[in-house]
C-alpha cells in the first residue's frame, strides 16, 4: 500500500513540469497551491528531498520566494501529461477548497492566481528564471 499523499504526488508532477521548463528555457513555474507548497516545505526539510526532486525533475530544484499574480503559465503543459488539475491545486494548507477558483478553471481551462514562491534550478544562484 502506498503512503504517498495527493499533495506529494502533485509536488512531484510540479517539479517534473518545472524541470522541463528549466531545460527548455521557459519562464517561471509559479507555485500557486498552498496545499502543495506546504508539502514542498515539508519535503525540503527531509533527507529524501534530493532523491525525490531528482526522480521527478532530473535535478535537485531549489525553492525561491517570489510574489506575483496573474495567469499560471504551466497549466497546459501539466494537462498535456497528466490531465486536468485536481482540486488540491485550489486548496489551502488547511484543506479548504477555493470553489470559485476551481469553477473558473473548469469553465475556462485557465488559472489566474497569486503565488509567493517557485523553483530554482538548484545550481546555487537561487534565482528563478524570468519570462522569455
Amino acid at each position: 500500500m502506498s503512503t504517498t499523499t495527493i499533495e506529494r504526488r502533485e509536488l512531484g508532477r510540479f517539479l517534473a513540469i518545472a524541470g522541463q521548463r528549466f531545460e527548455s528555457g521557459e519562464g517561471l513555474t509559479e507555485m500557486f497551491s498552498r496545499a502543495v507548497d506546504a508539502e514542498w516545505h515539508h519535503m525540503l526539510a527531509t533527507p529524501e528531498y534530493a532523491a525525490f526532486s531528482t526522480e521527478h525533475a532530473g535535478a535537485v530544484l531549489g525553492h525561491h520566494e517570489m510574489n506575483g499574480t496573474g495567469p499560471i503559465g504551466w497549466v497546459a503543459a501539466y494537462e498535456e501529461v497528466y490531465g486536468p488539475l485536481p482540486e488540491v491545486w485550489f486548496t489551502d494548507e488547511k484543506g479548504v477548497l477555493d470553489e470559485a477558483a476551481l469553477t473558473r478553471y473548469r469553465e475556462t481551462g485557465k488559472v489566474v492566481a497569486e503565488w509567493d514562491c517557485g523553483p530554482t534550478s538548484g545550481d546555487g544562484d537561487d534565482a528563478a528564471p524570468g519570462p522569455r
